[in-house]
């Protein structure tokens, strides 16, 4: 069985523990599994190599709340059914952090380093021809988003092209999120996912949760191994690291990192970037086989490279108490049962990275509001703050220091804002999933994740009629 439908099975089979421990009738449970359409498009393009045919998708999950929202990928491998099984875990996802969003995800069958930046640029904006002739792109239908293989720049040429497209639309830029400051993209959205698995660990170690592992100590003394240092990883780790934890161990397509006192992780990057060559690493003693890496002894696992990494055949190699799912469905159903009766505690994909879904909903918000987060209220907290601190100088007799000062009387910048909106989200969801996990001893926090997530799908048809 292929990676892709495999993905499928195992987010189709732990729905469906849930819906068996819920009780839910037969025909609900299966308007809520299906995805409502995925459409395929092909089109040609005249580039410089001559005219090449393209085949992409974009598959809608669930409308139970419009716009549906999830991103689009650029990989060799994409198919029809690995979209799908991506659609339905946004449904899931933005249920888990009360987003108001339905589930989508799309998908471009392409290797983007084989086409230079020109080329790419018209794949794109044809792509988005295609989507936007079959509703499949909007800011009230359908909202795409970076995914593997897109940055900042395919979302820029996809909002420039929309907006082509639709020039009487006020709210054209909202029609994707992920965009360039500059278009309308929104302070933290490119740390978001990663940022996110660092409040949902610390929400889970401010938990009661902890004792229901073999972990010990609190997060900030925890060694931490990462699977994969794209935007995910390496804002996880940096964020991780700047609370206290030791990266030691990280893992690339070709080539890993290991080194018990941690490792330096900006410099890795950059070597990574420009080089890539084992004789020009200044720390070769750190140089370490992918399978060495994996199997070496961790507190936390943090798999955030792609589906399907962690299986029946070697999840017996992890050697991790804690594994907080990075990526999307990197754990499959069977691992994940093994891991689970081995006694690993599993902090759930759709819950874990849903941070980038939560900062995007505040960039959607902010498009469509046209005006920046913080701008009502940034000069009015000032001039509050510096009244605060002269009313404490004046009745304390005490001085407080120009540092001091800069720093409370600062008003919050767009990135504040929107890191303490993520956090409160990743908390919540959090505490939400826990009461629930206590209170019904479900097997795992993944399924009650499931379960949390289902209620309100359940509760959203319910209430339409369906």
């Amino acid at each position: 069985m292929g990676a892709n439908n495999l993905f499928l099975k195992s987010i189709t089979k732990m729905f469906d523990n849930a819906v068996e421990i819920l009780g839910i009738e037969s025909g609900l449970a299966e308007q809520i599994r299906s995805c409502n359409n995925t459409y395929t498009v092909r089109f040609g393009v005249k580039l410089k190599k001559g005219v090449e045919v393209f085949t992409g998708y974009r598959a809608v999950h669930s409308e139970h709340l419009e716009p549906v929202k999830g991103g689009i990928r650029y990989a060799p491998n994409v198919n029809a059914s690995e979209v799908e099984a991506m659609a339905a875990l946004m449904t899931y996802k933005n249920a888990v952090v009360d987003v108001p969003f339905g589930g989508s995800k799309g998908g471009l069958k392409i290797n983007p380093k084989k086409y230079d930046e020109e080329d790419l640029e018209k794949i794109t904006r044809r792509f988005t021809e295609e989507l936007s002739k079959r509703g499949l792109i909007s800011p009230s239908l359908n909202v795409p988003a970076p995914d593997m293989g897109t940055s900042e720049r395919e979302m820029a040429w996809i909002a420039d092209e929309y907006r082509r497209l639709n020039p009487h639309e006020i709210n054209a830029f909202a029609c994707v999120t992920g965009k360039p400051i500059g278009m309308g993209g929104v302070n933290g959205r490119t740390e978001a996912t990663g940022r996110g698995i660092f409040y949902a660990l610390n929400a889970f170690f401010s938990s009661k949760d902890v004792k229901k592992s073999t972990i010990k100590g609190k997060l900030s003394s925890q060694k931490i191994i990462v699977e994969g240092l794209g935007k995910v990883g390496y804002h996880a780790a940096a964020c991780l690291q700047e609370h206290g934890c030791r990266i030691i161990g990280i893992i690339e397509k070709d080539i890993a990192f290991h080194d018990p006192k941690g490792l330096d992780l900006d410099l890795i990057k950059s070597w990574m970037a420009e080089s890539r060559q084992k004789e020009d690493f200044p720390n070769p003693s750190q140089l370490k086989s992918k399978e060495e890496v994996f199997s070496a002894e961790c507190d936390i696992f943090i798999p955030a490279a792609q589906e399907g990494t962690v299986t029946e055949e070697n999840h017996s190699k992890l050697n991790a108490k804690i594994i907080c799912e990075g990526a999307n469905g990197p754990l499959t159903s069977r691992a994940d049962y093994y891991l689970n009766k081995k006694g690993v505690l599993i902090i759930p994909d759709l819950y874990a990275n849903a941070g980038g879904v939560a900062v995007s909903y505040f960039e959607w918000v902010r498009n469509l509001s046209h005006m920046r987060f913080g701008r009502m209220e940034k000069r009015r907290k000032q001039y509050e703050n510096a009244s605060l601190i002269n009313i404490i100088e004046n009745t304390t007799g005490s001085r407080v220091s120009q540092r001091e000062k800069s720093m409370f009387s600062a008003g919050n910048s767009e990135i504040d804002l929107v890191r303490s909106g993520l956090e409160d989200m990743m908390t919540e969801a959090y505490e939400n999933m826990s009461e629930i996990w206590n209170a019904n001893d479900y097997p795992s926090l993944r399924t009650t994740a499931y379960i949390y997530s289902i209620q309100k799908l359940v509760n959203s048809y319910k209430s339409i009629g369906i």
